[in-house]
């Protein structure tokens, strides 16, 4: 059993599928999905929950969209000839301007966890779909040991709960967004059900 698979087996089912959701928004938002995650999406199914019914119209989005389609929209969304409709960053939505302390702020937390950028990024830290990608790495013992309760509470709260619901407000009403503004609502969704969980969660 590899040491991931052993640190697994002492996360629960909850927890999995928290870090699994995380994960996939972090997919989603670093760059636009191949044939294979649509089709993945597609097959997503929810409950009559908030978020059970946004990632129903996620997949039903995801079933008539084509991965060049899903390209020109992430590409407006987030490239653009200058810049994209959004950008997806703390310090942006935080201070109006890029590099600014939230992004100093996270380097000094990753660092105290040892986690560094892999060499072939280039994005800032604080672009929302690294911090997906952290957080489910937090929960499931990507880094280290799978992070205590109050761990991942404040990562969330200091880095991820001050903007990221506002983000994928924005997300959801974006003019360039179809495939991309259901996922909005799933993200906006599953911040609110974090935040409340947290906030719920013992000291």
């Amino acid at each position: 059993m590899s040491s991931l698979a052993a640190k697994l087996s002492d996360v629960s089912a909850e927890d999995r599928l928290r870090a699994d959701l995380y994960n996939y928004l972090g997919l989603m938002l670093s760059a636009p999905p191949d044939e294979m995650l649509l089709a993945q999406t597609a097959g997503l199914s929810g409950d009559d929950s908030d978020l059970g019914q946004a990632i129903a119209r996620l997949a039903d989005c995801a079933r008539t969209t084509q991965p060049k389609t899903a390209t020109r929209e992430f590409n407006a969304l987030f490239i653009g000839l200058a810049r994209g409709e959004l950008l997806p960053y703390a310090s942006y939505y935080l201070t109006g301007f890029l590099n600014e302390k939230p992004l100093a702020v996270l380097r000094g937390d990753l660092a105290k966890r040892r986690i560094t950028r892999a060499p072939n990024v280039f994005e800032p830290e604080d672009n929302i779909a690294t911090l997906m990608e952290v957080m489910a790495g937090l929960i499931v013992g990507r880094f280290a040991d799978p992070a205590s309760l109050g761990d991942q509470k404040e990562f969330f709260n200091r880095h991820i709960a001050p903007w990221a619901g506002h983000f994928f407000a924005d997300l959801e009403k974006a003019k360039s967004a179809v495939l991309y503004a259901a996922l909005g609502s799933v993200g906006r969704a599953f911040m609110e059900i974090e935040r409340e969980a947290f906030r719920l969660a013992p000291e």
